[in-house]
């Protein structure tokens, strides 16, 4: 009984991680040492700054606008 409990479970879990993944994604430089980086929450504007001004839906978008962005290289 206790095995298929912890079985049942498990499944739930496996299955439901990807909605707990990022799902928006900010290109920002942070403050201190003026690199930027890809952060999956909005830069608040002290550590971090925002460099695109806009959200990425994917980690490859984000990663395109790394390279390109004036502010980044």
């Amino acid at each position: 009984m206790i095995s298929r409990i912890a079985f049942a479970t498990s499944l739930v879990v496996t299955f439901s991680m990807p909605a707990f993944a990022a799902t928006e994604y900010w290109v920002a430089k942070d403050a201190a040492t003026k690199k930027c980086q890809i952060v999956d929450k909005k830069p608040d504007g002290k550590k971090m700054t925002d460099v695109g001004n806009k959200m990425y839906d994917s980690l490859a978008n984000a990663e395109r606008a790394l390279k390109e962005l004036a502010a980044c290289k």
